[in-house]
């Protein structure tokens, strides 16, 4: 994406505070290539745990299949994680569920409507997870 160079730079600096409450800069090395990335992504954090999402058809989760080391610029600081993309059908329903839940008003960009308890309706959720991948990302200390 275009951004993602201004997005990066931003985050690196003192004026990250503008983004950092939901986007982070995660730097994770290629599976086949060993080369390394660093990516903004959106987050939404569930205490030790961020979550994210992507479209099936992208291919940087891919690189985080079976859990791997990764680093985390989150809120000005770097930390150690572990990154793992959840891909089976029933689990995405699952941690997305979580995940709207967490943040209700994220619902609308995945076509998901709310119940009157601001709950994401199940089915919806269902029909969006046919296209995403979770990924979870555990955080273990600051480097």
């Amino acid at each position: 994406m275009w951004y993602n160079p201004i997005l990066r730079l931003l985050l690196r600096s003192p004026f990250h505070g503008l983004v950092s409450k939901n986007i982070m800069l995660l730097t994770y090395t290629g599976r086949k290539s060993g080369a390394v990335y660093t990516v903004p992504v959106s987050y939404v954090r569930d205490c030790q745990t961020l979550w994210t999402t992507s479209f099936r058809k992208r291919t940087w989760w891919r690189n985080l299949r079976g859990g791997v080391p990764v680093t985390l610029r989150l809120g000005g600081k770097n930390y150690a994680a572990t990154g793992e993309a959840i891909e089976e059908s029933a689990d995405v329903v699952e941690k997305l569920k979580i995940y709207l839940t967490l943040v209700p008003s994220y619902a609308q960009y995945f076509g998901v409507n709310l119940d009157a308890e601001n709950q994401p309706i199940s089915d919806d959720v269902s029909r969006a997870a046919q296209e995403r991948v979770m990924v979870r990302f555990d955080l273990q200390t600051q480097r």
